[in-house]
């Protein structure tokens, strides 16, 4: 447990809370899992040394979090485990905006989330496979008026491996739909990524409280090795 994000920002109480009401269970792993990868694109993670010009760039957290999102999708396309990727863009009018835009600006970039420019793009390092899907979302949840749903549940998934950004806004929603939908929902937590710290941490402590579990990648790889060994 020392090893999980919030848990610096947990005093004894919490945990007293948490142990009381036997909160942090495991769901474990199913036998049909499927990789959704959210958001991995251009203007989530901006570029080394120019992140000013990218504004709603995470940074070299978003970077660093791009390459263990790598090793999960390279490892699941090896095991044949389908893979999922989402992204979200915006017209460049703003009409699909909706209420998201009475709380943020609608930002005339190619380094933001328009769709056509450069900002909408898929990060490089993930390359889809021939098998995977690729699609647009225009809400934080990957299901959310997305084909997700029917895609898992035609090739009979019970497990889903949430990574992708941003924790607190996408991820989250994503994963409370995932197990909304009764799926297994796991979330590597180095392989999800946040703008700002603490709701990075929060987020992912209210994930594994109730509806996902957060696991460390370097536990992951092996059962996604073994979903390879067992067909």
């Amino acid at each position: 447990m020392n090893s999980k994000p919030w848990e610096k920002y947990l005093v004894d109480s919490d945990r007293a809370v948490l142990e009381r009401g036997r909160f942090a269970r495991r769901m474990g792993y199913g036998e049909k899992p499927a990789v959704v990868v959210i958001d991995a694109q251009r203007y989530m993670v901006g570029e080394e040394g120019n992140d000013q010009a990218w504004p709603s760039s995470c940074g070299a957290i978003g970077r660093e979090a791009v390459r263990q999102i790598q090793r999960v999708v390279e490892q699941a396309q090896k095991s044949d485990v389908p893979c999922f990727f989402t992204t979200f863009e915006l017209d460049p009018n703003g009409n699909d905006i909706g209420v998201y835009g009475r709380k943020r600006d609608l930002l005339d970039s190619e380094h933001w989330c328009l769709a056509g420019t450069l900002g909408a793009e898929l990060v490089p390092e993930l390359k889809p496979g021939k098998n995977d899907v690729t699609f647009v979302k225009k809400k934080p949840s990957g299901f959310h008026g997305t084909p997700l749903l029917g895609y898992l549940v035609e090739r009979k998934i019970d497990t889903v491996i949430v990574v992708g950004g941003a924790t607190s806004n996408c991820i989250r929603a994503t994963v409370f739909d995932s197990s909304s939908y009764n799926f297994r929902t796991i979330v590597p937590h180095e392989a999800v990524f946040d703008r700002i710290a603490i709701s990075h941490a929060i987020s992912l402590f209210d994930m594994d409280r109730q509806f996902a579990d957060v696991v460390a990648v370097d536990d992951l790889i092996p059962y996604l090795q073994e979903i390879d060994r067992s067909r």
